[in-house]
């Protein structure tokens, strides 16, 4: 059914774009009634306004936090126009309908990023324009709510459409959208506490995200996608796409998995190349062009259209052994002038600047359909203190490090894991069996088949502990001379033997580090 529109109220912060809403008001004669900082700029642009505490009667209070909440607003936006009572009760009143409502909220999320004022920022928590909101929207069959600036073309294109009415449907999708607005005004409301209160797990978990892009599909050509931003700075991700095709779900999928293990790699120049969100190559070097290439030569068939992330700038050198290869992604913390003519030589690349890329969440989710998991990020650091020596022979400082780095690689390759290592680069990685003793071979295999020279002597990292010795084994009968695990199995002893047997040194963490 389509609608006359008689009556609007504007309630609005950003008062930006108003005239073209003016505008069209003036030519269907709708009346406008506004308060405080929007009527004096509808008055300033020279149209005509019922300011609200003339319209009720009632002069708004307690420092403008209560104007709109009043019975003539309210009722004449909730009243059913077909509704018999309704119309008597107000006729009764003289309380005339309200057919449109435009409304944005106080600037809640703007505050929180630049202020950590408490009062400041409760202060900017909206009630009357939620409030409106929801009964406008509740009242789609009579009434239009906009509460976007974006939706005001929409809305200009429908009354000109349907010479100053609206139809059910359009404002039926009105309503949607509006209710997904309040349900996200209050979730950013409600974390904001948490956060502040420090309550990690909440009875009532509330996830607020906006859609920051529609993708061109999801993992497969034949599912749909996009990307949202559950961050109070809901406009950018923290990183710059300077080059190349438009993003894809899996880009995004393992561009995140090499940022995680990048964020881990603190002490040198980090590489980190993922395909489908499993590493492939890390290495750390002081110098940038041998961390790449270590990386690289860790397993350069797997890498072949992966995704690359470092923690240093790259120069020409590096991107000339970049165009060496097919990859689909590179980040890095800035790119020379030269590198990014290089790079660029590929037109299909994504060149992204991840300069600015903070890691704010602490948790992690895995949703199941109907419901989901919520937990915190594995971003425990082996304690060198606590690390137990289990075999006869004990290791030499340089060793400790590079074991360190190993079992920090096994934490974000999927379980079950193994990690082989030399001079803090992999080597050969063992991802994602069901059985342990797979992923031990598979990691060799990989060693064997690209860096031989390496397995002698090099580290191996599992991510849980060895339930037989059959794994340990495939590892010493390799060349691995030192293995870090959690340990905490019932054949512990079983598995010491056999590394005491083959006077290798075997370290146990006390730490799993799943990851499925």
């Amino acid at each position: 059914m389509n609608l006359k529109v008689k009556n609007a109220l504007i309630s609005v912060s950003n008062k930006e774009n108003l005239i073209s809403l003016l505008k069209v008001f003036k030519k269907y004669k709708i009346n406008i009634i506004s308060s405080g900082g929007t009527y004096t700029s509808i008055k300033k642009l020279g149209y005509q306004c019922t300011e609200l505490s003339k319209y009720t009667g009632f002069k708004e209070m307690l420092d403008g936090r209560v104007k709109t909440l009043h019975p003539k607003i309210h009722a004449g936006i909730l009243h059913d126009r077909r509704n018999k009572k309704h119309k008597n009760e107000m006729s009764k009143q003289n309380f005339p309908s309200i057919d449109l409502i435009v409304v944005n909220f106080y600037p809640f999320q703007k505050i929180v990023l630049n202020s950590k004022n408490p009062k400041k920022i409760i202060e900017n928590i909206d009630i009357g324009g939620p409030t409106l909101v929801r009964a406008a929207a509740k009242n789609y069959k009579n009434v239009t709510i906009i509460t976007n600036e974006n939706d005001y073309a929409p809305l200009i294109k429908e009354l000109e459409n349907f010479k100053g009415k609206t139809t059910i449907k359009f404002r039926e999708f009105m309503s949607s959208k509006a209710f997904g607005l309040t349900a996200y005004y209050d979730a950013m409301i409600a974390n904001w506490f948490n956060k502040k209160l420090k309550i990690e797990f909440p009875e009532r978990k509330t996830i607020f995200g906006r859609r920051l892009q529609k993708l061109r599909y999801g993992e497969n050509p034949h599912q749909q996608g996009s990307i949202y931003i559950s961050d109070y700075n809901d406009k950018q991700l923290g990183f710059d796409q300077v080059h190349g095709k438009e993003l894809s779900y899996n880009n995004y999928n393992d561009m995140y998995a090499s940022l995680d293990i990048l964020n881990s790699l603190k002490k040198n120049s980090g590489t980190v190349i993922i395909k489908h969100a499993n590493p492939c190559g890390v290495s750390e070097n002081k110098i940038p062009l041998i961390s790449f290439k270590n990386a690289y030569a860790s397993d350069p068939i797997s890498a072949f259209g992966g995704v690359i992330a470092c923690n240093y700038k790259i120069d020409k050198k590096i991107a000339n052994e970049i165009n060496k290869n097919f990859l689909e992604v590179i980040m890095a913390k800035g790119f020379s002038k030269d590198s990014l003519e290089i790079l660029k030589g590929k037109k299909n690349i994504r060149i992204i600047d991840i300069s600015n890329f903070k890691h704010k969440n602490l948790t992690s989710i895995k949703a199941f359909g109907d419901s989901f998991l919520v937990q915190s990020k594995d971003n425990i650091i082996i304690d060198n203190k606590k690390l137990k020596c289990v075999t006869m022979l004990k290791p030499n400082k340089k060793e400790l490090a590079e074991i360190e780095f190993a079992f920090n690689v096994s934490k974000y390759v999927k379980s079950n894991a193994i990690v082989l290592c030399n001079n803090f680069s992999t080597i050969g990685i063992g991802a994602g069996q069901p059985s342990r003793l797979d992923s031990c071979k598979i990691a060799v295999q990989k060693a064997k088949k690209f860096q031989p020279s390496k397995i002698k002597n090099s580290v191996a990292a599992s991510d849980a502990f060895f339930p037989f010795a059959d794994g340990v084994d495939a590892l010493i009968k390799a060349g691995v001379k030192t293995i870090i695990q959690p340990g905490g199995s019932i054949r512990d002893q079983e598995v010491i033997n056999a590394a005491d047997k083959a006077k290798i040194k075997m370290f146990f963490t006390g730490i799993r580090h799943f990851t499925h």
